[in-house]
Formats: structure tokens, sequence, C-alpha cells
């Protein structure tokens, strides 16, 4: 016990120590620049990075995230101090922290994965905008305007008037952020935002040039209690929520974004939710900003090395001793640089990594339409049009309705339907169906989830007016058969249906549904017929699919490989190497032997394939694959007794005998649970000794022109492994992983 705490300290003080310093630096500037740009006293963003590094760091469910005043809610900030007052405005930010206190302990944290990331970068986006144009005015030497538009508006004036030693003091500091990043990595050590600030600081003391700056040395004894806001309650309600939803969204994403940057402990979603709600309720006890998980510090808090939460607690530690104790420094800082630097953020705020991201998901309409929203109406108003648009689109998918027609060479029809069919899909559902030519063959394939009843009676009506008008109409589901229980009047499932293994090549006879072509049994057994309806399954689906393949395969082929394995009926070899037509050149026999050159019994087949495949194909690979709860390997391992009167089989078992010497060497002669199965495996590698038996074999693998591969299939868990040679020399060339699905 002893032992673990004492580790654990370690860990701490060689890790999240030194990360802790790192975010220090960076949350310092940032949370100064925040509350500037929210319309709050200065100290408001140190209480809140204090608050939010200390509470939310302890009680939060990430290990790494950072917490602070957040860019995102300046906005908001912003209109509520200048609605309600600073005093009304904490207790906002109070009660925005019970919300989220008792959606935590609801287990309502989850939910908030459900809002689109177009939306939230949208608004960070926008909210960036806003940013950088109110305080370009600042480095400009002005003062902000009420929107973007009037900013924009009263740009070209504010650059004709211009101040020169703010103006002069804003363009050091965003030259200092945008040159730090190309110097060398050991000065980098300082984070930009601290250099920039200390150069403009010191740069402006060192001239004398007429700046603003702000006393905060008594800011932080200056506390009085939040009070209740005045006005429509209902205003009042709707601006606690939002700062609430708002806030706990911003966390969570942001939580789950940190995520995968770490590889400590997982976070858990509610707990960062109730961490959040206490850390807002006591930051607005205290006169801070609203708390929220922050990415820049959270990403700079994980690459620095922290490994858990005591890098977050500490950071707020060393910000409350720098504020109770350096305070008086900040009065150094001009406000025009932290403008500038709030300019630079507010442009970070527009990442085109996420505009690349929405638009690889068709998402961009959304994250324009809450950009500009926010911009033009305000955060909540974009938001919640972000939000509307998102849901219509993503309604839009769900019911989207692809109908693909393909006409087959003997004049059927074949139609496939894809997708929910609803009522809202029904219309252009219909248009396609009545394109259809009359009398004709259709085979039609439902590969939907959903269908409701509009949806049926569009499909059923048009069947039987196709049918009535001399055509044919089969109808073929690959899920749940919502068309035949609806038909059947039976009751339908309450939701959409999980996709299921389609009924296709790959499934074993047995395991198929064939419900829809009820098959009747012939006289001479059932082997013809099961045939007879795979191939016809083969030439409906398969057939109109790979036919471009085997066309240009009609010429010649070209194997890579020459494929030695077993007969089994549970082998496929073409299923677990996942390769297609044309790629193995296929050997199969019982046990998957190689006849050594010159043995008794003679055998010319497998010799003759392997001449071919090597001299007139020209493969560069040959592969033995054997498998587990081999038969002929139970007969080799018994000494021939399991074949019985086979004599045929007793005598092609012979070529076995090597491996089971190789066995008996290795194993010795005593027999064990799993001794079938290691035989199994040593008889790959002895097939692959035979092959090097052959002179021109021999030759192609010593020259590095061909390459001896053994495979062993584990049936019970559908694994492929790899089995190396008994020789080291044997291969000489690294193994082409296109034939292994899964191995060791």
């Amino acid at each position: 016990m002893f032992r673990d705490t004492q580790s654990s300290w370690m860990s701490t003080l060689r890790h999240d120590v030194p990360a802790s310093l790192v975010v220090f630096l960076i949350a310092v500037p940032l949370s100064l620049g925040i509350a500037m740009a929210s319309g709050a006293p200065l100290a408001a963003g140190l209480i809140a990075a204090v608050v939010g590094g200390i509470v939310a760091g302890a009680l939060g469910g990430s290990a790494v995230q950072v917490s602070g005043p957040a860019a995102g809610l300046s906005l908001v900030v912003v209109d509520l101090v200048h609605t309600y007052g600073w005093r009304a405005t904490c207790m906002i930010t109070l009660l925005a922290g019970a919300v989220q206190l008792v959606l935590g302990v609801f287990k309502a944290a989850r939910a908030a994965l459900a809002v689109s990331p177009a939306v939230i970068h949208g608004m960070l986006a926008a909210v960036g905008i806003i940013i950088a144009l109110s305080q370009l005015h600042v480095v400009l030497g002005g003062s902000s305007q009420k929107s973007a538009i009037a900013n924009v508006l009263e740009l070209p004036g504010q650059i004709a008037d211009l101040h020169g030693h703010k103006v002069a003091v804003g363009i050091l500091t965003i030259t200092v952020l945008a040159l730090w990043t190309r110097l060398p990595k050991r000065v980098k050590v300082v984070p930009a935002p601290l250099a920039a600030l200390a150069a403009a600081a010191v740069t402006a003391w060192a001239f004398g040039w007429d700046v603003t700056r702000v006393d905060l040395s008594n800011s932080l004894t200056e506390w009085a209690f939040p009070v209740l806001p005045q006005g429509d309650w209902h205003l009042v309600v709707s601006a606690v929520l939002l700062v609430a939803l708002l806030a706990g969204c911003e966390s969570l994403l942001c939580s789950v974004a940190v995520d995968g940057m770490h590889g400590g402990r997982r976070v858990d979603l509610d707990q960062e939710l109730t961490g959040q709600g206490v850390a807002n309720m006591v930051t607005g006890a205290l006169g801070g900003l609203p708390v929220a998980g922050v990415i820049v510090r959270s990403t700079a808090n994980a690459q620095a090395g922290a490994r858990t939460r005591w890098s977050a607690i500490l950071h707020g530690v060393w910000v409350l001793v720098f504020a109770l104790g350096f305070g008086w420094t900040i009065t150094l800082i001009p406000l025009e640089a932290l403008a500038a630097l709030l300019v630079l953020i507010g442009v970070q705020m527009v990442n085109l990594g996420h505009i690349r991201k929405v638009h690889g998901h068709g998402e961009v309409p959304v994250y324009v339409v809450t950009m500009a929203a926010v911009i033009l109406l305000g955060l909540a108003e974009g938001v919640l049009a972000g939000l509307a648009l998102a849901a219509l689109l993503a309604l839009r998918r769900l019911t989207w309705v692809t109908v693909l027609k393909r006409e087959d060479r003997d004049g059927r029809l074949h139609v496939t339907i894809s997708g929910s069919l609803t009522f809202l899909g029904v219309p252009r559902l219909t248009h396609e169906l009545r394109t259809i030519p009359a009398a004709t063959i259709v085979d039609l394939d439902l590969n939907i989830d959903f269908m409701d009843n509009g949806a049926f009676e569009a499909i059923h009506s048009w069947r039987l007016d196709h049918e009535r008008m001399g055509g044919t109409v089969v109808i073929d589901e690959l899920h749940d058969e919502w068309y035949a229980l609806a038909a059947s009047g039976a009751r339908m499932f309450p939701a959409k249906s999980p996709p299921k293994a389609p009924d296709r090549w790959w499934l074993p006879w047995a395991h198929r549904r064939r419900e829809a072509e009820p098959i009747t049994m012939p006289s001479d057994g059932t082997t013809e017929c099961l045939l007879t309806a795979g191939a016809r399954e083969y030439h409906r689906h398969t057939a109109p699919l790979v036919r471009p393949i085997f066309t240009e395969l009609a010429r010649k082929q070209q194997p890579s490989h020459l494929f030695i394995t077993c007969a089994d009926s549970r082998i496929m070899p073409s299923l677990i190497t996942a390769s297609g037509p044309g790629d193995l050149f296929t050997v199969r026999n019982i046990g998957n032997l190689v006849p050594r050159r010159g043995t008794e019994p003679h055998d010319d087949s497998v010799v003759a394939a392997i001449e071919y495949a090597t001299q007139v194909l020209g493969v560069h690979t040959i592969t033995v694959c054997g498998h587990s709860g081999c038969g002929a390997m139970a007969g080799v391992l018994s000494g021939g007794v399991q074949a019985g009167s086979l004599p045929g089989l007793r005598r092609w078992l012979r070529h076995g005998d090597h491996s089971l010497a190789t066995f008996i060497e290795t194993e010795g002669d005593r027999l064990h649970a799993g001794a079938l199965d290691v035989l199994c495996r040593v008889n790959v590698q002895q097939q692959l000794e035979n092959l090097r038996t052959y002179r021109k074999v021999d030759e192609q693998v010593r020259a590095g022109k061909l390459e001896l591969v053994g495979l062993y299939f584990d049936i019970g868990s559908a694994r492929v492994h790899m089995v190396p040679p008994l020789r080291p020399t044997l291969s000489v060339k690294t193994f082409d992983r296109r034939l292994v699905t899964s191995e060791d």
C-alpha cells in the first residue's frame, strides 16, 4: 500500500507538476483576455480559472481536462452583464451550475453528445469572428461597438483615426504571437500568449508609451454576494438554461475529444457534468465567469504529459498564488495587448479542420447557418437555427429513399429500394415505380430497416396494378420482412430493425431463410435442389455484379498465389483470405498434403499443379493451409486405423508419415488433449518442407523469387494464424498480409 502511494506521488511530481506549470502560464493571459471580452472585471477571469482548476478538476470525470473561462461563452456573458449587471450575472452563473448538477445527478450528460458538432463548431467560429471584430477596435485605439455588423461598418473610420502607441502595442503583440511558433523548441517552452504580453508590457514601459492599463491589485478582495436578476422571470430562466446547456455541452464535447489524447482513465460524462455544475456554483458565488472545459488548455495539458487530475488542480493553485501574490504585475500589461491576444484567439476559433470535417459529412449548411445566425441574430438564436437545420437534414437522411433499376439481358428488371420507408418518401417512391414499363418481370429487393403504412400502401398498390397489367413482381426482403408482415396483417415492429446478416453465398444453406422462394425437395435428394436454388440466386444477385470482372478475366488467368489446402467443407479459401476471382490457384486434397518427390504411392495431381503454377503461371507465393480438427491428421495419428475399410484413403495418408515423424520428434510419443491440433500445425510445416524436395521450387525459393507460407485456420474461433517454417531460411520475403484476415 505504501509503495503504491509512493509511486503515485512520484508520478505526480514527475508528470503532473510540470504539466500544471505549462497550463498555468497559458491560463493566466487567456483568462484575463476572456474576462475583457466578456465585459466582466478582469479578476473574474482569474477566479474562474482558479475554481475551474481546483473544483472542476477535483470533482470532474476527466483525467486531464482543464476547465476555466471559455471564449465561447463570452457573448452570453456580455449580453447578461449589459442586461442585468455583473452581480446578477454571477447569480445566473450560480443557478446554471445548479442546473448542471441536477442533470449530472440524473445521468443526462450523454444526451449532450446528440448535439451536432457542426452546430458547436459553427457557434464557436461565429463567436471567434465577433470577438476578433470587437477587439480589433481596441487594438486600433478605439472602443468596440454593440454588434458585429456595427464593428464592420465602423472599422474604416477606426483605421483612418489611428492611435500611434496603442496600435504599436497591438501590432507588436500580434507579431510575437505569429512568430513564436517558428522559434526553436527550447524557446517555445514559454507559451506564446505569455511571451507576447510580456514583450508588449516591457516595450510599453521601456519607451513610455501612452497605453491603457487596469489596476487589479484590490479586485480580488472586493467581493459582494450575487443578487437575483430583476426583470421578466421567463427571460431569466432562459438565460440560466442557456448558460447551463452551452457550458455543459462545450465541456462534455471537449472531454470526449481530450479522451483520445491520453492513455489514462476514460471520462465519466455524468461525473464531469456534476463537477462542472459545482464549479459554476462556486465561481458564481465568488464573482467569477462561467466555467467550462476548454480545448486549448486541455490539449496543452495532455501534450505536456499530464497523467491525472492533479495537473488541473495544481494549475488552479498556481493561478491563485499568482493572483494573490503577484496581481500587481498585471497593471503593467496594456489592455491593447490583451485585445490583440483576443483578436488572434478569435481568428483561431474559425478552425479550417472543423470545416473540412463537416464538409465530409455534408453538414456545411448547418455550420454556415449557425455561424451566420449567431453573428446576425445572437448566440441563442443562432444555436437554435443550427439545431433546427441539423434536425431537418438528419430527418431527410433518415427518410431518404434510394431506388436503383437495372435491366438484365433476359429482360428482367432488377429494382433495389434502400433506406427507411416512411410517408415522407412516398412521392419519390411512387414516381420511380410508375416509370417501370407494364408487363415487365420485376425482381424487387427491399433493402430497408423500416416501413410505415404509407410506404407499404404505395408499394402494395403499385404491385397489384403492375400484376393486373400482366407484369410479375418477385419481392425479396434483405432484412426483417416488413412488407410480408404488413401484407399478412400482422403487427408491425415498433422501431427500426437492426441490420442482419444478408442471406448470401457465404452462409451455409441450412442457415438461409427461403420463405419467399419455397423449395420443393425432389425425389433424388436435396443436394441438386439446393445447388439449383443457389445457382438461381447467383444469377439473380451476384452475376450482374461480378460480370465485368469475369469478362476481363476470361482472356487469361494471372494468379499470384498457389493455395494448397484441405478438402474439408468448412474451409473456404476466398473467404478466409479475403481474395477474389483470379487471385488464388487452388489445390485441395485430404489433409492438404504435398507428396515428396519420388515417394510412393506416386501422385501426379499435386505435382502437376505445382509445376504449372510455378513455371507457367509464375506465382510468387505457395501457401499451405491446414486447419483445426483435421480428420486426415486424426487418421495419421491413429496409424491408419481410423481410415477403416477405405484402402485409397489409407494409401493417401501415407504421405503424412513425415508429419507424424516430425510430431513425435518434437512432442514425443505421448498423446495429450491437444495433440491433434499440434499435429495439424506440424503437418503444415512438413508440407512446406516437402515442397522444397522439388528442384525448381527450391531454386526459386533460394533465388528469392518464390515464397513459401504456412497458414492454420482455427475453425472454432474463425481465425487465421501464421505457421512458422521448420527452417528459418524457408521464407525469404515479407509475407503478403493481404492473405490473412487475423493473425497471432
